[in-house]
């Protein structure tokens, strides 16, 4: 059985969010098994951002917003969000973002091809605290190769998170990684375009630092895709 990385949850989905789902989904949501590829997501050849845990989709939606030369893959499993993401996209008429309910890994292993992509981005994911529940953390060393291995070498690993010590684990995992490269001396300054997340703005009220990583892809052919 795969290990889950995430957190499911319920809630409420506003009659708003569930007419969003129904009707806007086969124009923005993205097929669960089938390959992709830009061309397969936004009709034509864009570079490819991948959106791990999009939540309400407010920061990704401003992204791709201000990014339109690159196609936004935004990943959740939380229905609200997907509902509210779907809606938005369609209100401000965004046809560089595409949205996937489901399970990250199983995309990246089963979905996009090696090199595919531009860039990662895993904003404030589950720190899962409980150490007996750190092998459930996404950025690991034990998956670290299979998200290298789909981006394009020069792509770019983006996480933030307020968790202290899943961003010093993260820092060790890509720092042991010949996939990636680091061109701060551990973490980067918080970057003007990463627009602030409710959970970020949560974790800083309640006075938490928040950590910036931000790596490159080397030009390793030795990065192994399998999990």
């Amino acid at each position: 059985m795969t290990t889950r990385t995430y957190h499911p949850r319920q809630g409420r989905v506003s009659a708003r969010h569930r007419t969003a789902l129904a009707d806007l989904w086969p124009r923005y949501g993205v097929d669960a098994t089938a390959p992709l590829s830009a061309r397969a997501l936004f009709g034509r050849e864009l570079p490819i951002v991948l959106e791990i845990g999009s939540g309400m989709g407010e920061a990704t939606l401003a992204m791709a917003a201000a990014d339109p030369e690159r196609g936004y893959l935004a990943v959740e499993i939380h229905r609200p969000g997907l509902g509210n993401l779907v809606a938005l996209t369609h209100e401000l008429g965004l046809d560089n973002l595409r949205v996937y309910d489901g399970d990250a890994l199983r995309l990246l292993e089963h979905q996009l091809a090696p090199a595919s992509l531009d860039a990662v981005h895993v904003f404030f994911p589950d720190p899962w605290p409980k150490a007996r529940h750190h092998k459930r953390r996404l950025i690991e060393p034990t998956r670290l190769g299979l998200i290298a291995s789909r981006l394009r070498p020069g792509g770019i690993l983006h996480c933030a998170t307020d968790a202290e010590g899943y961003a010093q684990a993260m820092l060790a995992a890509v720092t042991a990684s010949t996939a990636f490269v680091n061109a701060y001396p551990a973490f980067a300054p918080r970057p003007a375009h990463r627009p602030e997340t409710k959970f970020e703005r949560r974790g800083i009220d309640a006075g938490r630092a928040i950590f910036d990583l931000i790596v490159t892809r080397t030009a390793d052919e030795g990065v192994d895709g399998a999990r």
